[in-house]
């Protein structure tokens, strides 16, 4: 992907928000039409990392522990009666992606992918297995 760094963190800057971003909707835009016809009300926001409240509703304390989060109620749950609710997000944290990325070697892309698809999943309410399959097919 042009502009960003797929390799190991070994080769200058880190990349940026908007970097990272870009990678998420590239695999957003990957995906089969039938998930992807149900994602126009989802919101992607890319923050630094994950503020104290976040943590707790997801039992972790240190925030390069958690890549991204799913906040919103699975499709199956939603009901035609739900109103003024916020939008349905996926945060991906930057710094926790980017640790993950040093100490795993694994390209970004393909990180950043894998964090999307795990947070589209929940959106879904997939299960892993189900989730794998996905980011299969949208590789």
């Amino acid at each position: 992907m042009a502009g960003v760094v797929t390799g190991q963190a070994n080769m200058g800057a880190a990349p940026d928000a908007e970097a990272i971003e870009r990678v998420a909707r590239a695999t957003l835009a990957r995906l089969p039409a039938a998930f992807a016809a149900h994602l126009g009300d989802v919101v992607l926001i890319v923050e630094e990392e994950a503020d104290d409240e976040t943590l707790a509703a997801v039992g972790l304390e240190h925030p390069l522990d958690l890549t991204g989060v799913y906040h919103g109620r699975p499709l199956g749950e939603k009901s035609s009666m739900d109103s003024g609710a916020l939008p349905d997000r996926i945060h991906l944290y930057r710094q926790a992606i980017l640790a993950e990325w040093v100490e795993t070697g694994v390209r970004l892309d393909d990180l950043v992918a894998h964090v999307v698809i795990h947070e589209v999943g929940h959106h879904f309410g997939l299960s892993d297995a189900d989730m794998h399959a996905l980011e299969d097919a949208a590789a």
